[in-house]
């Protein structure tokens, strides 16, 4: 993640990206609207194919499948019967509708351009809607995010836009779809930023967090603007909760480790059958359906099992049988391939380890552990720590619990980190050979100037001298400067091009210089100059006079900010010390005392 310039390096580049900024942030406007009604239809299909399924009734309203009993039979065969709806919709419409969203916003991001296919905004929705309303225990955030991206993608790609600017509507149709589903725009504003947009600049902020506040207002006139699992008011917890938040914190970073295992293990065995993947689904709804008869509360998004947990009204049987058995069908029916998303199911099993940890606990508030445990899984899971905080603040309106689940969910992230290689989406990249940083820092190229590492007063040639006279003077894997007779920059020359030219003047081998940098300029400046001119060499010019020659810089000479970076993460030093001396003086004057 590049860090800002300089107050010396802004100059005209911030003028030229302001009307983008502008342009880019007016479009996510619309974007958010429709993430916003794409977000409700989505929910609304949920609650219809649920009412249908379980209930054989006609009712768009968001139920739990186990929230009444219901056939031995129906718990079992309605997540096969989705299933396999959504294998064959994978098969003959689209194989991008397979997971649960994230990845395959990302990929779409890293190696597609930014380009989403139109299908898959109409084929995601629908079949996570049948996925979770068969029975799946996922949530449908993950499809939102896809579909709300494919909204900003579509969009992007009617226009004349490039692919950065794609990928800022991309993410901006997913973070307002985010922001609809949970009214958490903050926490959306962040997912984007941890987990999609890969930088943190202007051109890209600003339109997402627009998207994301007309998303959120659209929001509020369609479902209000209640949080949705709201708690109430309680004092600070007090500096006793706040070190042993540490409990659900690591305790969440070991399950998010066990359960992201679970899904690859999962997903390595299905790869293993000798059956083609459109039939795994079917066989993760079974598992499904298995896990439905042991705890059918575990079926579905499950956000009234959540709100439960969260206020403290969960028994402890729910509490165990959500936390196994959740766990369980979730982790193994997303290693099938199947259509659902993640942060639900982790919002409930989070909740769940931190409810039945409040067991052992020290009481505090009713629910305030289960909501600890969810902001750890959440950070140990998704490896968004900030997002983790932000989201179960949102989502409960527990201001007064900030410090405690800061230390839940980075405790959660630390041991996420020390004990897991890569998170749960980042190892599904991972496995499709692609290769994704989630750790950002500033570009140490950001940190030096053009006039810092290149060479000054480098050797200029005269464009009216012999060729013969001047090869003697040149070495090869040099840029020259050729300067006419009042020193001004004429163009750029090599002593292969002198030696093609010889017996004429400089004149005849030179040629106008591909780039040209100012040494206020900074190396990233500079870095991306030399990319465009498809050059390693450049020669720096005065910025009020573009024909005084001042030096040349190289490719190689960029790589001074890169060891100067390594010298600063791996050069160890004692910069203060307590000498001899002033440990006697010290001792002289305590014993005078």
């Amino acid at each position: 993640m590049s860090g800002g310039t300089s107050p010396r390096a802004t100059h005209l580049g911030d003028f030229q990206v302001r009307p983008r900024l502008l342009l880019i942030a007016a479009l996510a406007v619309p974007v958010g609207g429709v993430a916003a009604v794409a977000a409700l239809a989505l929910l609304k299909l949920i609650g219809l194919i649920t009412n249908l399924v379980f209930y054989q009734r006609f009712d768009t309203a968001l139920v739990a499948p186990g929230g009444s009993a219901h056939p031995w039979w129906l718990v079992l065969t309605a997540p096969v019967a989705g299933a396999l709806v959504i294998g064959v919709l994978a098969r003959f419409g689209s194989e991008k509708i397979r997971g649960h969203g994230m990845p395959e916003a990302i990929e779409a991001i890293l190696t597609g351009e930014s380009k989403v296919a139109p299908r898959v905004a109409v084929l995601k929705p629908v079949s996570a809607a049948i996925s979770i309303g068969t029975g799946g225990p996922f949530g449908a955030e993950g499809p939102i995010i896809m579909t709300g991206g494919a909204v900003g993608s579509i969009l992007a790609q009617l226009l004349h836009l490039s692919a950065d600017e794609r990928k800022t509507l991309l993410v901006a149709g997913a973070a307002g779809g985010m922001a609809a589903t949970f009214n958490a725009p903050l926490a959306s504003i962040l997912l984007a930023v941890e987990l999609l947009l890969f930088e943190w600049r202007p051109r890209s902020f600003v339109p997402v967090a627009a998207a994301v506040v007309t998303s959120t207002l659209c929001r509020g006139f369609f479902l209000g603007t209640e949080p949705v699992f709201g708690l109430p008011a309680a004092p600070a917890p007090g500096p006793g909760a706040d070190v042993l938040a540490l409990v659900p914190g690591i305790t969440g970073g070991l399950l998010a480790i066990a359960a992201t295992a679970l899904v690859y293990l999962a997903e390595d065995g299905f790869a293993r059958l000798p059956i083609h993947w459109m039939w795994w689904p079917a066989i993760g709804g079974l598992v499904i359906g298995a896990g439905g008869l042991v705890e059918p509360r575990a079926l579905g998004v499950g956000y009234d099992v959540i709100d439960q947990l969260l206020t403290g009204h969960a028994t402890t049987s729910l509490i165990i049988g959500v936390l196994v058995v959740k766990t369980l069908i979730w982790s193994l029916s997303l290693g099938s391939g199947t259509s659902g998303g993640v942060l639900a199911p982790v919002f409930m099993i989070g909740a769940a380890l931190g409810a039945a940890e409040g067991g052992l606990l020290p009481h505090v508030t009713a629910g305030f552990w289960a909501v600890c445990g969810l902001a750890a899984v959440v950070g140990g899971v998704m490896r968004s720590p900030l997002t983790g905080i932000v989201f179960t603040l949102e989502l409960t309106h527990a201001w007064n619990a900030l410090l405690p689940l800061v230390v839940a969910s980075v405790s959660a992230y630390a041991v996420s980190v020390l004990l897991l290689k890569r998170s749960v989406l980042t190892e599904k990249i991972a496995r499709r050979r692609l290769h994704l940083t989630r750790e950002y820092s500033t570009d140490p190229l950001e940190a030096f100037f053009a006039h810092e590492v290149m060479t000054a007063n480098p050797v200029v040639l005269d464009h009216g001298d012999p060729v013969a006279d001047t090869l003697p003077h040149t070495r090869h894997a040099t840029l020259y400067p050729v300067v006419d007779g009042s020193r001004q920059l004429v163009g750029v020359t090599t002593r292969h091009a002198l030696l093609t030219c010889e017996g004429e003047t400089v004149a005849d081998a030179t040629t106008a210089p591909l780039a040209s940098c100012h040494p206020d300029e900074t190396l990233r400046e500079v870095a991306n100059k030399l990319a465009a001119g498809h050059v390693t060499r450049a020669p720096v010019v005065d910025r009020a006079e573009p024909g005084r020659v001042l030096g040349v810089i190289t490719l190689a000479q960029l790589l001074h900010a890169r060891r100067r970076d390594l010298h600063e993460e791996h050069h160890r030093e004692r910069v203060l010390a307590v000498t001899r001396v002033a440990v006697t003086s010290s001792a002289a004057t305590s014993s005078r005392g």
